[in-house]
């Protein structure tokens, strides 16, 4: 296992963190196979692995509860330690405690090495702001609950710049992938935070899975044109490690085939390893998956802002995911979350005014007015509806939380 060092601390991390978000299922997939799933983590750390992420959504809460049992036998020494504040239950300063308290108490620790803000936009980030979340952070830091602050976020790079500058993080959490250079924060936002002497832990390194499994006939053409033989899921991890500016890259394993394959690709996976062919070798496979997509949109966000804050990029990536990757069933519920305002403010494509801003700006000349109202009727059907019944779901999922902790503390 390569390491490398937090800029702020020196802390070293293991380049591969296992992200707890995607634990192996029985029972048809609706319950978590826990003895597999601790199994396979202790496996993990026991070959190198030392930082582990989850946090209060995952599971609809029983990714930490599973992930403290894990942690017991002496695991928990062994590892970093990573979890999120849920901005959609904070309503107030001191919600931002109880829920801190409840992870404590869930995860069996008395602190969290590495603590964020999970998924901010800018509209989430202010309103925190405005409820006091930078003084909790503080405090947590000041009384050890709290090891290190950063955040994770899908934010546009302006947004993204303007969150990296409002506090004195530790570390921050992007997505970042051969298709998502210029998506999101992309790699202007990776540079511009390790040049603030941010550590950067990336998500979505092979986009849920889908570039490491089932790729299409014309993509595995390329990669086995290589004289150099990967799999997809190798070729796509190097290329993020290859970036000196990336410290962990978070994988949500959940099979002991990929476990061993990430743990041998990370044991010689250096920065700035990759060679100029293998390099030429990721574009041709980018290109080609440009041409496959439903919406030739390379996230160059020219046309954005938008007036109607429809972000235009971000609804074209999921749209795309969902077309071409047909077994990937989280595209619409991610296009909720990130767009209709499950986690934050809303920027959905039916927002559009038709006002042709965008058009006007975009270098690709793609019908984006048109295109926008596909991806609405492709995804926004029904959404006025399963919008509330989703966030009634986090609703009674916190609510249940604090009933236990009570319920625990009286007996």
């Amino acid at each position: 296992m390569l390491y490398r060092k937090v800029p702020k601390t020196g802390d070293e991390l293991s380049i591969l963190g296992f992200g707890y978000m995607r634990l192996p299922a029985k029972a048809g997939g609706t319950v978590i196979d826990e003895e597999r799933a601790i199994r396979q983590l202790r496996y993990a750390i026991d070959h190198g692995v030392n930082y582990v992420d989850t946090a209060p959504a995952y599971h609809l809460g029983k990714s930490e509860q599973v992930l403290s049992r894990a942690l017991e036998d002496g695991y928990r020494d062994k590892v970093r330690l990573a979890t999120k504040l849920p901005p959609w239950s904070v309503r107030s300063r001191g919600d931002m405690d109880r829920i801190l308290d409840g992870q404590l108490a869930t995860l069996k620790t008395d602190h969290i090495d590495y603590y964020l803000l999970h998924s901010l936009t800018k509209e989430s980030f202010l309103r925190l702001k405005q409820l006091g979340v930078l003084e909790f952070l503080d405090a947590a830091r000041k009384d050890g609950r709290i090891r290190n602050a950063g955040f994770s976020t899908h934010a546009d790079l302006p947004a993204f710049r303007e969150i990296v500058d409002s506090y004195d993080w530790t570390f921050c959490q992007i997505q970042y992938n051969y298709l998502d250079e210029h998506n999101q924060a992309g790699t202007e936002g990776l540079k511009y935070a390790r040049e603030k002497n941010l550590a950067v832990m990336i998500m979505e390194p092979l986009r849920g899975g889908n570039l490491g499994a089932r790729v299409p006939d014309e993509i595995k053409k390329i990669w086995d044109g290589s004289p150099v033989k990967r799999t997809p899921a190798e070729w796509g991890l190097r290329w993020v490690w290859d970036h000196p500016e990336v410290t962990v890259v978070l994988s949500g394993m959940n099979d002991e085939a990929h476990i061993d394959e990430n743990l041998r690709t990370a044991a010689d996976a250096y920065p700035r390893s990759l060679t100029g062919e293998d390099l030429s070798r990721i574009g041709q496979v980018r290109d080609m998956y440009r041409q496959l997509m439903k919406v030739g949109c390379t996230g160059c966000s020219y046309c954005i802002p938008c007036p109607a804050g429809v972000d235009i990029p971000g609804c074209f990536s999921l749209y795309n995911d969902h077309h071409l990757f047909s077994f990937n069933r989280m595209a619409k519920f991610q296009y909720f979350g990130r767009h209709g305002g499950l986690m934050g403010g809303v920027s959905y494509a039916g927002l559009c005014r038709n006002c042709g801003k965008c058009e006007k700006a975009c270098p690709q000349h793609l019908p984006i007015r048109d295109l926008l109202k596909e991806v609405s009727r492709e995804f926004e059907g029904g959404m006025r509806f399963i919008i509330p019944v989703l966030k009634g779901g986090l609703w009674c999922m916190d609510q249940t939380g604090k009933v236990k902790r009570a319920f625990s503390r009286r007996t």
